[in-house]
């Protein structure tokens, strides 16, 4: 292209809520513009409290009302209109496991724009839910097909998709989530963590199926072989209320701390994460988790779950993994094995944001270029 691409991005929901895919549509959205791309991003807003235009860093972001407001369903009938201010190149539908992503696909391909998809994986505490994403997916597969490109950010996605689409490899982009976290001031590097009172970390919002539960339910094992340990279950969700009362039922609710670090206080996670002696992540499906990547960016190890993008990093030795069906003492022997002796690779690549957005600027010009020739 002669000029940069103006992208439309559209994506169920937006800052200031916040999650993986929250997190990753602003650290692309914000460095894609500035690097002179005109980029706008329409998500929904489900409770009507939220401003409907805003700028986040250079990017216009405009909401819609979604309905309804206490289910993830994200009904947003105003979604067509809105996409149609404006004058865009590309589309790029940021999750497709709302009602957001079919709508906003069938309006790209009625008014004729080009259209990629990012699949985002992701679970669902809801098992019906949950069991329920690949029916969605052979739902949504004429549309999908229908994509100009289909952006994996794990390998698996590639063939798993791939496979139940009818949809080749070559139709896919590889563009892992990146890890940006800033180096933390002489004065503010945490001590080495104490081997007799080590911290063991589960991140991640909390959700049934994010693994919390899992650790918590080892850690009674774990301090029978260390007294002193101590065990910091980091993030927010509506599992919280539950993970508390099973740290107290167990009799360790002293030794647990529930909280999180504001999630655009980068610092303050760089410094909490790097005091870690373990992070753990035992989530029953992850795409390419941030901060699993953000832990071995720190240099620390990292205990994961096996299968989807969590069983990638173990493939890849990158952290020692945990069969999902293992028993809570099996999980603290895992622990305790890996505080013993931790699995630290040695300067592991690791893809940055600057990374991620730089693979997209080239897809949406390749898009561009790509749908120009066919027309001519």
């Amino acid at each position: 292209m002669s000029r940069p691409p103006r992208v439309l991005m559209v994506t169920p929901r937006y800052l200031p809520e916040m999650g993986g895919v929250e997190r990753h549509v602003h650290e692309v959205a914000t460095r894609l513009s500035a690097r002179g791309a005109t980029v706008r991003v329409i998500t929904t807003d489900r409770t009507g409290t939220l401003p409907a235009g805003d700028t986040d860093e250079g990017v216009d972001v405009r909401r819609v009302r979604a309905h309804p407001a206490r289910r993830d369903w994200l009904f947003a009938p105003g979604l067509p209109a809105a996409m149609r201010e404006g004058d865009w190149d590309v589309v790029h539908v940021q999750s497709y496991h709302t009602a957001v992503a079919p709508l906003a696909m069938r309006t790209a391909r009625r008014d004729g724009l080009p259209y990629v998809v990012t699949f985002h994986g992701g679970g669902h505490s809801q098992a019906l839910r949950h069991s329920s994403r690949p029916l969605q997916r052979r739902v949504l597969a004429p549309l999908l097909r229908g994509a100009d490109r289909l952006v994996a950010v794990a390998r698996f996605e590639i063939e798993q998709y791939g496979a139940e689409l009818g949809v080749p490899a070559d139709r896919f982009a590889l563009i892992p989530n990146g890890v940006d976290l800033p180096e933390l001031p002489a004065d503010q590097r945490p001590a080495p963590p104490d081997p007799a009172a080590p911290l063991v970390a589960s991140v991640g919002r909390l959700e049934a199926y994010k693994g919390h539960r899992r650790v918590i339910e080892a850690f009674p094992y774990v301090l029978e072989q260390l007294p002193g340990a101590r065990l910091w279950i980091a993030g927010t969700g509506p599992d919280e209320t539950h993970l508390r009362e099973l740290a107290s039922r167990l009799g360790i609710g002293a030794r647990v701390d529930v909280r999180a670090v504001p999630a655009t206080d980068r610092l303050a996670m760089a410094r909490e994460l790097a005091g870690t002696s373990l992070v753990t992540l035992l989530s029953e499906f992850e795409t390419h988790p941030i901060a699993a990547l953000e832990a071995l960016s720190l240099g620390r190890p990292l205990l994961v779950g096996t299968g989807s993008g969590v069983g990638e990093l173990a493939e890849r030795g990158l952290a020692r993994s945990v069969p999902s069906g293992a028993t809570p003492q099996e999980v603290a022997r895992a622990i305790l094995d890996e505080l013993r002796d931790p699995l630290i690779p040695d300067e592991p690549d690791l893809p940055t944001w600057d990374d991620c957005a730089d693979a997209l600027f080239r897809l949406y010009c390749d898009v561009v270029e790509a749908r120009a020739a066919c027309a001519s």
